[in-house]
């Protein structure tokens, strides 16, 4: 367990928290000294799309860190009552002023180096001009492959999310990938 996981006080009674393996688990978890409580930690999932007009995506440069002033695609972490397609939905209008239509599931990653799911949909935007500057971004652009600031992209899932997402334009064929990125 990493130290930078460590729960110091129970977020029930707000007594003091040990490491330990509860009774019936397999593996050592935040345990209250007091009422007993279980703190489990789990993979944080992030939803995200690729809006698309024609030939081209839609990027967002960050705003905020990690990674401020880079390239990414539109996600972010779900919140607590929307499914996945909300969520991306959702982070596609904060950052990017943008209502993706007609989403489509196109790929899992798990990483698990960093405790992160990542679900992409593909989804279209009505018009080239259907998004603006969300406030979690310094510019929102459409890019076609060739400009696509391959050497700025913010995230490793994400230049792989493009790059596959190009390959697969060129074919007509989407398929959906359930991979692993360490």
């Amino acid at each position: 367990m990493n130290l930078s996981d460590q729960i110091k006080f129970c977020s029930s009674c707000g007594s003091t928290v040990a490491v330990a393996i509860p009774q019936g688990d397999n593996r050592p978890r935040h345990v209250c000294n007091q009422c007993g409580t279980i703190h489990y930690q789990n993979p944080k999932v992030v939803a995200g799309c690729i809006p698309v007009w024609k030939d081209k995506v839609l990027l967002c440069k960050r705003a905020i860190e990690p990674r401020r002033g880079y390239w990414t695609l539109p996600a972010g972490f779900m919140e607590n009552s929307e499914t996945l397609e909300q969520g991306a939905i959702r982070e596609t209008w904060e950052e990017a002023c943008a209502k993706p239509v007609n989403p489509s599931l196109y790929a899992i990653y798990s990483l698990p180096r960093i405790n992160q799911i990542y679900v992409m949909f593909r989804a279209d935007i009505r018009s080239s001009d259907d998004f603006g500057i969300g406030e979690e971004s310094l510019e929102v652009k459409l890019f076609t492959q060739d400009e696509i600031p391959w050497e700025n992209m913010a995230f490793k899932v994400i230049s792989l999310t493009l790059a596959r997402y190009f390959k697969e334009y060129r074919t007509g064929k989407f398929n959906f990938v359930n991979d692993i990125i360490d």
